[in-house]
C-alpha cells in the first residue's frame, strides 16, 4: 500500500519554501530587491525543494505538469480525460507543481496524481487571472457521481505578497479581501470547501510588509 504525506506537511513545506525563496532572492540581489520582483518560477522551485525534504512518504514532484497528464493520472479511467475536460470547460494548460504517489513504476503511464499546486508571486489585489485559476482548481478537484473516484485529494493556490511602507492599503486589509473573492468562486461548486492557511504579516526593518498564503480547495461530502 502506498503512502502520501499529510496535508499539513505539504502546506508547511510550501510556506517554508516561500521563506527560502525570499531569503535567497534578497541575498542574490544584495538586499536591493524583494521577492515580488522575481519570477514566480523562483518560488516554485524553492517550494519543490522543501517538499522533497519530507522524510517519510515523500511524494513524486513534477513541475508544470499539464492538465491532460494530471487527469490521465487521477481519473478512474485514464481515457476519460477528454470527456472530463469537455464537461467541465477545461482547456489544456499546466499547474506549477503536481504531487504524485511515490510507487514502483511498471511503465510511464501508471502515475497516481494526488495534489495540484498553483504558485503566484506578488499577489496584492484580486485579479481576474487569479479568480480564473481558483475556478480551474475547482473544476479539477470537484467530485460528482461520474468522476467521484478521482485520486486528486486537493488543490492549493499559494502566493507571496509584499508592499512598500507607503502603500495606502496594508496587507491586513488586502489579503482578507482576496480570500473573500476566492471564497465566492468556490461557493459556486457543490461538495467543495476552502481553507486558508498563511503566515503572520511580517515587517522589514524599513517598515515594509510581506506575507505568504495557501488557499486550499478540497472535496467534502454532505
Amino acid at each position: 500500500m502506498t503512502k502520501f504525506p499529510q496535508q499539513n506537511e505539504v502546506i508547511n513545506s510550501i510556506l517554508n519554501g516561500i521563506v527560502q525563496a525570499k531569503n535567497n532572492f534578497l541575498f542574490w540581489t544584495n538586499d536591493r530587491l524583494s521577492l515580488s520582483y522575481g519570477p514566480h518560477k523562483i518560488v516554485t522551485i524553492h517550494i519543490a525543494q522543501e517538499i522533497a525534504k519530507i522524510k517519510e512518504n515523500t511524494p513524486e514532484i513534477f513541475i508544470n505538469a499539464t492538465v491532460t497528464d494530471i487527469l490521465r493520472c487521477s481519473l478512474p479511467n485514464r481515457n476519460e480525460y477528454p470527456t472530463f475536460m469537455a464537461k467541465r470547460g477545461l482547456t489544456e494548460g499546466d499547474f506549477s507543481i503536481t504531487l504524485d504517489e511515490r510507487i514502483p513504476h511498471s511503465n510511464n503511464n501508471d502515475s497516481i496524481s494526488r495534489v495540484i499546486i498553483s504558485v503566484k508571486n506578488n499577489v496584492i489585489n484580486t485579479k481576474k487571472e487569479y479568480l480564473d485559476e481558483i475556478e480551474r482548481i475547482c473544476k479539477m478537484v470537484q467530485r460528482n457521481e461520474e468522476f467521484k473516484e478521482s485520486s486528486l485529494d486537493y488543490g492549493v493556490f499559494t502566493f507571496y505578497s509584499d508592499i512598500t511602507k507607503d502603500a495606502r492599503k496594508k496587507l491586513d486589509k488586502r489579503i482578507p479581501e482576496i480570500i473573500k473573492n476566492f471564497d465566492k468562486v468556490v461557493s459556486k461548486y457543490d461538495n467543495l470547501k476552502a481553507t486558508f492557511k498563511g503566515s503572520d504579516i511580517n515587517k522589514t526593518k524599513d517598515n515594509e510588509e510581506w506575507s505568504m498564503s495557501c488557499y486550499i480547495i478540497e472535496p467534502f461530502y454532505k
